[in-house]
């Protein structure tokens, strides 16, 4: 979870730390075009998934990416990771659908150098979802969770639409860095 992570914010689970090898691999396939590293990305979210909500089927919804961030990369990273994940879910047994019920309204700032209060307020109001009749809740899926902002108004876009969220998976997750001492200085 982020910390501190945005009120509300539904349970957030990733395969680990934005950094070392998941760092490169998901800068190598959303930054540089390595479209291969898709499928392997696609099967660690597969296991974020499975392991954030362990039965049933999978409604996946990943957070949209800004047309014009696509027409540059010349493709949506996001998008092709969550249809690798869902497609390793269906090799496996487990029903997966992939539904792309968020769109983006209003283009928000630069979040770079932004304070998790300023990104919960620059993203305020930037999503809609679709609406989805079923059941079971969805999942949130981004390749990268830091502030929780973005997760969180992804959140609130599919509730104000009626869609319950039933958690949020990520390929990784930035830890928060601190200049905090590791221990009390001496008296």
């Amino acid at each position: 979870m982020p910390s501190p992570a945005p009120a509300g914010l539904a349970v957030v689970s990733s395969a680990g730390a934005y950094d070392g090898a998941l760092k490169s691999l998901v800068n190598a396939h959303k930054e540089r075009g390595r479209l291969a590293l898709a499928r392997p990305l696609g099967r660690v979210l597969a296991g974020v998934l499975a392991a954030a909500v362990p039965e049933g089927p999978l409604f996946v919804v990943p957070v949209p990416s800004r047309r014009a961030v696509v027409r540059r990369r010349g493709h949506d990273p996001l998008l092709r990771v969550t249809r690798c994940a869902a497609a390793e879910l269906r090799g496996s047994g487990r029903p997966a659908t992939v539904a792309r019920l968020l769109y983006a309204v209003r283009r928000p700032l630069d979040q770079a150098g932004l304070d998790h209060r300023s990104r919960l307020s620059n993203l305020q109001g930037v999503m809609r979802a679709r609406p989805f009749d079923s059941d079971l809740g969805v999942v949130i899926v981004d390749d990268v969770v830091t502030s929780g902002a973005t997760a969180r108004e992804a959140q609130r876009a599919l509730e104000t639409a009626g869609v319950r969220v039933a958690g949020i998976a990520a390929v990784a997750a930035t830890e928060r860095r601190t200049s905090l001492p590791l221990h009390a200085p001496d008296d």
